[in-house]
């Protein structure tokens, strides 16, 4: 018995060398791949100003954050454009290496992946400068044919918000239209196949701006502030690590603050 219970003691003492051993490998090893490659980025790169091509380059906000933190880490960011309703699936299918793309943080995603928050926004509702429709805030939606953008939290808030608001008052309900992409939703706004559009704030001032005087936000304040996040797979816990701690350093920089005035961003609000 005494035997039998000292080889259990060993075999359970060898397990625990061999399995902190693993975990420091593991860790050594995602280190080694940043030092020495690079951090893939998965992104959407037709969403201005968070991400764009200016020729073959990709600017905006999200690339400028993942250079700042790959310099941290000591590699280089390169950036995989994929579409926005892809974006975890790819994630967890291991074709980049993190999200960076505008993306709020929902309890659906970070029951996929983990978050860590970078920066915070909110909604605009967007309508064309010759319509007679100007819609100031969602309650203001019933009855309109209203473009988002597939897998952005919009049509969910939207249908939310037609149920208790729209049907419950005895109004028309809010059709929802979603498109594979921003652009492809300022078109059909743009073509009067919908009234409005629904889009991240800083991203909807862009598209006005650039719309030769079409359309107009019409939205009078922040719909829905909502928390961006830097999306990582769950497994793996060194990035995570990582670029936490990088980001940590570029807030003390001032590097971070300067790129969340440089896009009319927010920090983050604080876990109460």
């Amino acid at each position: 018995m005494t035997v039998k219970r000292f080889s259990v003691v060993r075999l359970l003492l060898a397990f625990g060398i061999a399995a902190s051993a693993y975990v420091t490998a593991n860790a050594e090893a995602a280190s080694t791949t940043l030092a020495t490659g690079g951090l893939a980025i998965g992104m959407e790169i037709s969403y201005p100003p968070f991400e764009s091509y200016a020729g073959s380059d990709v600017v905006g906000a999200d690339p400028e954050l993942a250079r700042a933190l790959a310099k941290q880490l000591g590699a280089k960011a390169t950036f995989v454009d994929t579409r926005f309703s892809g974006l975890i699936l790819g994630l967890d299918a291991r074709r980049y290496d993190a999200v960076i793309s505008g993306m709020y943080v929902t309890p659906e995603r970070t029951a996929q992946a983990r978050a860590i928050p970078y920066a915070q926004t909110g909604a605009a509702i967007l309508a064309r400068t010759s319509s007679d429709v100007k819609p100031k805030a969602m309650t203001d939606l019933c009855g309109l044919r209203v473009a988002v953008e597939q897998g952005a939290s919009w049509a969910p808030t939207l249908r939310k918000v037609s149920d208790s608001y729209c049907k419950a008052n005895g109004k028309a309900p809010i059709g929802i239209q979603e498109f594979p992409s921003a652009p492809e939703a300022l078109q059909a706004l743009l073509s009067n196949n919908v009234q409005a559009q629904m889009e991240i704030a800083v991203a909807a001032h862009m598209l006005a701006d650039k719309s030769s005087g079409r359309v107009v936000v019409t939205s009078t304040e922040l719909i829905e502030p909502q928390t961006l996040g830097i999306y990582v797979r769950k497994d793996d816990q060194a990035l995570y690590d990582a670029l936490g701690k990088a980001l940590d350093q570029l807030r003390q920089s001032g590097e971070y603050g300067r790129i969340l005035k440089k896009y009319n961003l927010l920090p983050p609000a604080k876990a109460s």
